[in-house]
């Protein structure tokens, strides 16, 4: 993978020689955020030592000032010349390839990208959302989920494709709904479990989404009715 395409999780310490103290750390966070190398990680020595390591890897590198901060540091924190430690675990990795290299295409030639290639991007963009959505970053998993719904409102060539479609847009808006619940915003939960339902009128998930989330009950009365009635076709 080249550096650009890939983002990591990081828990991470810097240390000058003979400190006891980090100049720097994410550890005291309890779920460090995502972060791009040659980005936000551009460290030199830090870009190499975590391109070498893999997923739960714990490791400790010592940077010469070429691969740390050069010849005039980084004052006043960071003296000239300085050799740092970096204590590194790897919590996470994630392969964002395809979808860095689509956003940054224009809108007309997003419009060219096969079928495939956008679903797989979209894919990728809901996966970047679950994964911080697990992590409890609700305003980050809402926006990945957006993302991912923006570029799949393509006209489809045929019915094989509009399914396709479909299939990908419902994981979404489903996953919308949730955060958006998580983020105490009910009207905007329901909103996209009503989307979710003009796709699959009888999908559980959005029927629920949608019941806990209307006022008054005449709604989840409404959900549970058209919950009933696939049972009774059975």
């Amino acid at each position: 993978l080249g550096i650009l395409c890939l983002t990591s999780c990081v828990k991470y310490s810097g240390y000058l020689e003979h400190w006891d103290e980090p100049f720097c750390t994410n550890c005291y966070s309890k779920f460090p955020g995502l972060m791009k190398l040659g980005k936000d990680i551009t460290l030199g020595g830090l870009e190499i030592g975590l391109l070498t390591m893999k997923k739960g890897e714990v490791a400790r590198f010592v940077f010469t000032p070429a691969y740390a901060y050069g010849r005039q540091g980084c004052p006043p924190l960071i003296p000239p010349n300085a050799t740092v430690m970096f204590e590194v675990e790897v919590l996470d990795f994630l392969d964002s390839d395809e979808s860095d290299t689509f956003f940054q295409l224009t809108a007309e030639q997003q419009d060219t990208f096969p079928l495939q290639k956008v679903l797989k991007v979209a894919d990728t963009e809901r996966e970047f959302g679950n994964y911080l959505y697990r992590k409890r970053h609700f305003e980050g998993a809402k926006d990945r989920y957006k993302r991912a719904f923006s570029i799949l409102g393509r006209s489809p060539s045929s019915e094989a494709e509009q399914c396709q479609i479909n299939a990908s847009k419902l994981l979404v808006l489903l996953n919308l709904s949730l955060t958006y619940l998580k983020l105490e915003r009910p009207a905007q939960a329901l909103a996209y479990g009503e989307k979710a339902l003009e796709i699959d009128q009888r999908n559980a998930k959005a029927l629920f989404r949608c019941g806990q989330n209307s006022f008054p009950s005449l709604w989840k009365r409404e959900c549970l009715d058209r919950l009933e009635h696939p049972l009774k076709d059975i």
